[in-house]
């Protein structure tokens, strides 16, 4: 790689008579004077040098060159700078937590500055040596705003409450910061979910998801049609530009073909949310399930009865639908050594019990014994039709009752077979479990689960092959595992067990899926 990055280069070099010239700030030349690049600095991590040239960005082996320029920095006494912008939600509670905690673990103590403008700098010393390591800068805005930062080069990372939309994916790509969609490029830090909230007291307890996004068009305004009393319904969400603003108009308005009506009151936070729905005993609002406060959680219900709460367990499987990963995005970039422990830092264990503890869901793999599961196993009873039949479901209960299922899920984007953003995570997430040992001596069953729509064989038939084809991607995924100490199977069930009524695309998304067995 050193050889290509040279020979790249002094090719560069042979045009620099063609070039316009750019507002320089440092020269860097090579140690045996044969090639100089000038550009705009834009970072340094402790080994490798990141500049802005006439011909794009240039990510250059410190070891290899000398600088010269204003900007150049001091090598004797780097701090690895980092700067992260994006979702509110997130920069306020859980990444302090999480920063704070890994200094803590790492052997250094932390102070935090407010510096105004939504920013606050996390500062990193060294208890030993008493020397400055690190910078965090914080700046807790919303989602928008994250990636407008990152595209301008004014954050290194993204917290955002949605996936990056397509025209900022292409301008990133333009960038040269690569596709953000993929493998490294972005992870789930911790998972939340859209949850509605009523004031204490409200008798609707639960809605259909189809009901919840009609309140919103303003298709159902009054609350006698849903049985309650004979009041208006007034809706409260958040503003268009905040993450989850926009996961009510991507998960919940866009399936449902419907759009927001304008008697929605928008919010610029989610506690501003919980006030509101405290004050009027007729209000609805959406936020997450973080921030609900003294509010009642409503849950989501379906025509055939079946009705999930958004909890802990619910929203690692993904059973609950309006599950919300909380993301943080990365360029294609080399981040300075402490930037890199911090990320690793966050996949570990230590790390998914202070995200518990920040009131998000962690993504630590609990499991469910199949004693636990009554509700489950009822439903799939009372939901058999003609096509399942009791030696279906009998052959089901046999398999599944030595094994305890694992929180761990696997969901599809809707029209695709692709893994949603949250399934992709737990592809990566099983897989350093299987690297590191952790289900040595246990078989792991790949178990796939359809909706009812078409024929029952077929539905089986498919729910095989997407249980073998996330066993696949793990096994990829896993390369440094070693298959012979555990042993990965899948099996099929295909509509047996429904997680939801299949009474809406919502309902029908949530029974496609891929469960996890242990045993």
């Amino acid at each position: 790689m050193t050889f290509l990055r040279a020979a790249f280069c002094a090719a560069l070099m042979l045009f620099t008579g063609l070039a316009p010239a750019l507002s320089q700030d440092v020269t860097l030349t090579s140690n045996d004077g044969s090639v100089t690049i000038r550009g705009m600095l834009l970072g340094f991590d402790g080994e490798f040098y990141r500049v802005e040239t006439d011909f794009g960005e240039l990510t250059l082996d410190g070891s290899g060159v000398t600088c010269d320029g204003p900007a150049c920095p001091n090598l004797s006494a780097f701090v690895a700078e980092m700067s992260i912008s994006g979702a509110a939600t997130t920069g306020t509670v859980l990444l302090p937590a999480l920063i704070e905690a890994f200094a803590m673990r790492s052997g250094h103590s932390v102070d935090r500055e407010d510096i105004g403008g939504n920013n606050v700098v996390y500062t990193l010393t060294d208890k030993t040596t008493g020397s400055v390591a690190g910078r965090f800068t914080i700046r807790s805005t919303n989602t928008d705003e994250g990636f407008a930062d990152l595209l301008a080069n004014e954050a290194d990372l993204v917290m955002a409450l949605r996936e990056i939309r397509p025209p900022e994916l292409r301008r990133a790509i333009e960038a040269g910061m690569g596709n953000l969609r993929a493998a490294g490029r972005n992870r789930v830090l911790a998972l939340d979910a859209l949850v509605p909230i009523v004031a204490p007291g409200n008798t609707v307890s639960a809605l259909t998801l189809p009901q919840l996004a009609a309140i919103y068009s303003g298709d159902i305004d009054n609350w006698n049609q849903l049985g309650g009393p004979d009041a208006p319904i007034t809706p409260h969400l958040r503003d268009t530009s905040s993450g989850m603003g926009q996961a009510v108009e991507d998960r919940l308005m866009a399936p449902a073909g419907a759009k927001l009506a304008d008697t929605a009151i928008r919010h610029d936070t989610d506690p501003e949310i919980v006030s509101a729905i405290l004050r009027d005993p007729f209000a609805i609002g959406l936020t997450t399930a973080s921030e609900t406060g003294d509010a009642q959680q409503v849950e989501l219900s379906g025509a055939c009865g079946f009705t999930l709460g958004a909890t802990r367990i619910n929203a690692k499987t993904e059973d609950y639908p309006l599950t919300t990963p909380v993301f943080l995005y990365m360029p294609a970039r080399r981040m300075p050594k402490l930037v890199r422990e911090f990320l690793a830092y966050t996949r570990q264990p230590a790390a998914q019990l202070v995200i518990r503890r920040a009131g998000f869901v962690d993504q630590m793999p609990e499991e469910i014994p199949i004693s636990d599961q009554g509700a489950r196993f009822a439903n799939a009873i009372s939901q058999a039709g003609p096509e399942v039949t009791l030696k279906d479901l009998q052959d089901m209960v046999g398999t599944l009752t030595p094994f305890r299922r694992l929180t761990i899920s696997f969901r599809f984007e809707a029209g695709s077979t692709l893994l949603d953003a949250q399934s992709r995570s737990n592809v990566e997430q099983l897989a350093t479990a299987l690297e590191s040992g952790i289900y040595d001596g246990n078989e792991l069953m790949f178990v796939g689960f359809s909706d009812s729509s078409g024929n029952a064989a077929l539905n089986r038939g498919l729910a095989r092959d997407r249980a073998r084809a996330v066993r696949r991607a793990v096994e990829l995924a896993a390369r440094d595992a070693r298959k012979d100490r555990i042993t990965l199977t899948t099996e099929a069930f295909g509509e047996a067990m429904p997680m939801a009524c299949d009474d809406s695309a919502w309902g029908r998304q949530v029974n496609r899926r891929v469960e996890v067995w242990i045993r």
